[in-house]
């Protein structure tokens, strides 16, 4: 069992890091390997709806993203990671995911369906409900369970130090990674007994138009 954080914070060693690395301490503990991607501080273009990923199987625009898609399926879980600007996640991972989840369900892949996904945030005060209810929408229309803790995904301080000393914060970052850890094992076992995954159907497009 393998989960991918992904760290969608400019600094690569920030408060977001710091709460990603306890989770990923915890799930290691809990015998599940991670690996932490940095989105980096290149920027990032916006998804150009252009749909060539459909015909291309990535995104057309080669950067971090197409990286991330190139291992993405090889994952069993996927936690995402921001500090909180301006109420809201930051520009860079709201771009990376727009497009990684434009591109996997226009290219066909579906290489996040039906597994675990969840969101921690960062923030020195406020604004930090405010972004896991817009990041947790990536999830909910890609038919991917959400894993929460016992409080909302969240720490506070304005720097790792800080982060640190934010013990209920901290906490919480190892109970998710525990409930994690569990969903991932439930499902092994589901596995192994013949239970199937839910059965799908082709998809239906509708608009309000008349």
């Amino acid at each position: 069992m393998k989960v991918l954080l992904v760290n969608g914070s400019p600094h690569r060693n920030g408060c977001t890091f710091t709460a990603l690395s306890e989770i990923a301490k915890t799930l290691n503990e809990e015998g599940v390997e991670t690996e932490i991607f940095q989105v980096g501080i290149e920027p990032l273009a916006g998804c150009r709806g252009c749909g060539a990923c459909s015909k291309i199987g990535q995104c057309v625009i080669n950067d971090r993203v197409n990286e991330f898609l190139n291992i993405a399926g090889d994952y069993d879980g996927y936690v995402f990671g921001s500090p909180v600007h301006y109420a809201a996640a930051t520009g860079a991972i709201t771009s990376f995911l727009d497009r990684v989840f434009f591109a996997n369900m226009y290219s066909g892949k579906n290489l996040f369906a039906h597994k675990p996904g969840t969101a921690i945030v960062s923030a020195r005060r406020a604004g930090t409900t405010a972004t896991l209810d817009q990041l947790n929408k990536y999830f909910t229309i890609n038919q991917m369970p959400i894993i929460s803790g016992r409080y909302w995904n969240m720490v506070h301080g304005h720097t790792p130090d800080e982060v640190k000393k934010d013990e209920e914060g901290m906490q919480n970052m190892r109970i998710l990674a525990r409930n994690m850890a569990w969903h991932l094992k439930c499902r092994e076992a589901g596995e192994k007994i013949g239970i199937k995954l839910p059965k799908e159907e082709q998809t239906v497009y509708t608009n309000f138009i008349r």
